[in-house]
């Protein structure tokens, strides 16, 4: 019996991979390659290039593989770009995921991972300056729609047709655990820094006025690792005998780390001390301060954080120099 991985040649479905084929898991990869890669994923694992949306393929892949269980991460991601192309992402985000689901109903797979995102909370208020699993979803972007809208449609199709599920909200993730497995975008903090770095320019901070104690927005980093492990606890908790499951878990260390500290930091790992940041104009949207609470995902699957910030920034520079090596200061 395998699991299907959707999205498996993708940064974080790498990993996904890696850490359940790693724990003795059979693991099939579904994935278009619009921006996954084949080198990524690792010998021996099938691999069916194809889209959520060709439920033919679907049905084919589920009966010749012996899916028992599915790990969903394929998925548009970018929330600019969400918003110029929302009717894209929801044909991707949530008609691919229908299709997914109604191919898993009835293949009879009975257990479904759902890769959610801290983008269906929005901009949270939140008194302890914790988000949790409760806080109010009210996502800022149609691409936090989707995400949204996914987990409903995973838990009505699990009560439905008696499938386990589990939604997994994460946070930022960074990192990698090896150089090429690292993340090839440019869309969060730490390769936006690396980008700038290797350009010669200053890195940027957006906004200095936040009520935070340095000023700028603070954020829960999650290493990649990490979120792979915790992936992989999920589906295993999923996979034990008793009733069926619906959980919802906040995937963070559930500390915060402001843009400035984070800037800093990069620069005393990658030795570019002498490029002080550039403070700019706040971006529309962006929350003072966005920080899970981990307490739900330690109860219900045992699972903990292992990587601190450090980890996170030195293995993603190690990643950008083997695509970039231009970019090494002696």
């Amino acid at each position: 019996m395998s699991w299907l991985i959707t999205g498996g040649a993708g940064y974080i479905g790498a990993h996904v991979v890696r850490a359940m084929t790693g724990a003795g898991e059979r693991a099939v990869v579904l994935d278009d390659l619009s921006t996954g890669a084949a080198e990524r994923v690792p010998e021996g694992v099938p691999l069916v290039v194809g889209s959520t949306l060709d439920r033919a393929l679907l049905d084919r892949t589920i009966a010749e593989h012996e899916v028992a269980g599915v790990v969903h991460l394929a998925a548009k991601k970018q929330v600019g770009e969400s918003v110029e192309l929302p009717l894209l992402y929801y044909r991707e985000n949530v008609h691919g995921l229908r299709t997914l689901l109604e191919a898993v109903a009835a293949g009879g797979v009975g257990r479904f991972v759902f890769s959610s995102s801290a983008a269906v909370y929005g901009m949270p208020s939140t008194d302890s300056g914790l988000v949790t699993e409760d806080t109010p979803c009210v996502p800022m972007s149609p691409y936090g729609e989707t995400k949204l809208a996914g987990e409903w449609l995973t838990r009505a199709a699990g009560r439905a047709h008696g499938i386990s599920t589990a939604c997994l909200r994460y946070f930022n993730v960074a990192g990698a655990g090896a150089p090429e497995l690292a993340d090839t975008g440019v869309f969060n903090i730490v390769p936006m820094v690396f980008e700038k770095l290797t350009e010669g320019a200053a890195p940027r901070i957006f906004g200095d006025d936040y009520a935070t104690p340095d000023g700028t927005c603070v954020r829960d980093y999650i290493h990649v690792e990490d979120l792979a492990d915790a992936h992989l606890a999920a589906a295993r908790k999923l996979a034990e005998r008793g009733p069926v499951r619906d959980l919802t878990v906040n995937i963070g260390r559930g500390e915060g780390v402001s843009v400035r500290e984070m800037v800093d930091l990069i620069a005393e790992v990658t030795g570019y001390r002498d490029r002080p940041a550039e403070v700019t104009a706040r971006r529309p949207g962006d929350p003072a301060r966005v920080v899970a609470a981990a307490d739900r995902i330690a109860a219900e699957l045992g699972w903990k954080a292992r990587h601190d910030v450090r980890d996170m920034v030195a293995s993603a520079w190690a990643g950008w120099l083997l695509r970039h090596p231009e970019a090494k200061r002696d």
